[in-house]
This record gives C-alpha cells, structure tokens and sequence, in this order.
C-alpha cells in the first residue's frame, strides 16, 4: 500500500486540534479522514538523544509499513510513541494492533483471516 508522509508543520497542526485519538500503553494514534493515506511520527527530546529518537522513528515506520494494506485508506496518521526506558518492536506493535482494532481502522476481518490461512 502506498502512503504519502507528513511533514509539514500545518498538516500536524491540523490533525491535532482536529484528529480523533486511540491510546495503548506505549503508543498514542490521531488520525483524521482525508484524500489519500499520510502517515506522520512526532517524536519529542523527552525519548532521549537523536540516536534514541531516530531509533523510535524507525520501528514506527516500519510498523506501519507493514500493517498499511490492513488499515482504511483516506486517513491521515500520527503516530506518537510515550516515553519509556526501552522501545521494543513487538510491543508497539502489538499496542498499534490493539489501537486500530478499538478505533476500527482496520479493513475487513475476513480479508485478514484468509491471509493467514495461506500461510499454513
């Protein structure tokens, strides 16, 4: 699934006065309907130095690239990870996971459950 990236200031601005929010323990979603699929990261000097934060940015990215085909095209995303000592993949993914299944973001269950099927 091919998705643009936020970058611009007034685009986050935007989604933050106006975007409805999804929490979990590690993860915090906005997201806001829109023309075409976005996806943005903010990630503040609070989760440590550049290395760390960038490190953040990675798994985010990487977590959403793989689930994009699963979420409801037409929205824009931000993703905004809490501070903690240790960032694990699996944790935030499992948190991104829980937060799209609660809001509905998701696409059609049945479609998931065929893709696993194929695998075994």
């Amino acid at each position: 699934m091919k998705y643009d990236r936020i970058k611009k200031n007034t685009e986050f601005q935007k989604i933050f006065s106006n975007g409805k929010r999804g929490f979990a323990p590690r993860l915090t979603l906005l997201y806001l309907p829109s023309d075409g699929m976005k996806m943005g990261i903010c990630v503040s000097k609070k989760h440590g130095n550049s290395v760390r934060r960038n490190r953040v940015k990675r798994l985010l990215r990487e977590i959403f690239r793989l689930h994009a085909e699963e979420l409801k095209e037409n929205y824009c995303y931000v993703l905004l990870p809490r501070t903690a000592e240790v960032y694990e993949y699996h944790a935030l993914e499992k948190d991104f996971l829980h937060i799209l299944d609660r809001q509905k973001l998701r696409k059609n269950l049945k479609v998931r459950e065929e893709k696993t099927d194929k695998k075994d």
